[in-house]
């Protein structure tokens, strides 16, 4: 069973209003890889990711992780970062670590707490009391300390500034084991370019290239984002 795919993607269709959003799309990942899901804003990426975390259905075809239909038993091994925050402002940060403990029996708190302190943020501070940027750390340290099989992350590097985003990177490659995998979603191709193994291209609903990246990187003798700009022309 080892080489079964972690994230499998059959035909899926979406349409909202008869208009189709995602149009037959058909990728799987494997175990241990960071992928980049690379498109334009509005190519369909947040669309795909909603649905691989249940909070869509599909209007055709299927989506299974570690060979389950997606459901309660996918969403256990799935952490998910979405593209906007979700945590209660009000709440002190140590709260919402309380929070996820008492949520996520994966969540380990120990990682979070460490996380929180090499990123300087202080766990009594509350969330109203932070800046845009800090909230985001602070949430994706709580997805990234859950021990998922799969961690979805879409735009996790939206607000932060450069010194922040290696560290972001860093703590994403240092803080999932080996037998997990990550999907980031983002069009901010040069800042993670480095961390990718494999990168899917989206473009109108439609994956248009899905390749290992240093293959593609040899391949066209450029960098993945200068290979995305000429296929968009950005």
């Amino acid at each position: 069973m080892s080489n079964m795919k972690l994230l499998e993607v059959k035909k899926l269709d979406k349409y909202f209003d008869n208009k189709k959003i995602l149009k037959d799309i058909n990728f799987s990942v494997s175990k241990g890889k960071i992928v980049g899901l690379l498109g334009k804003n509005g190519a369909g990426k947040s669309t795909l990711i909603k649905l691989i975390n249940d909070l869509l259905t599909p209007t055709n075809g299927e989506i299974f992780v570690n060979g389950n239909k997606i459901g309660v038993e996918t969403k256990k091994i799935i952490s998910y970062l979405p593209e906007r925050t979700y945590l209660n402002k009000q709440m002190k940060v140590s709260e919402v670590i309380n929070y996820f403990e008492d949520f996520y029996d994966n969540f380990d708190s120990e990682k979070a707490k460490r996380l929180l302190k090499d990123l300087d943020l202080d766990i009594n501070q509350k969330l109203t009391k932070m800046s845009k940027g800090m909230q985001e750390k602070v949430q994706l340290v709580l997805v990234m300390s859950r021990n998922a099989d799969l961690y979805v992350l879409d735009e996790p590097l939206g607000g932060v500034d450069p010194a922040t985003r290696d560290y972001i990177l860093d703590t994403i490659l240092s803080n999932f084991n080996e037998n997990a995998s990550v999907i980031i979603s983002t069009h901010l191709i040069s800042d993670i370019e480095k961390i990718l193994d494999e990168v899917i291209f989206i473009d109108k609903g439609q994956i248009v290239l899905q390749s290992d990246a240093d293959k593609l990187r040899n391949k066209e003798n450029a960098s993945i984002d200068e290979i995305f700009r000429r296929m968009f022309k950005c």
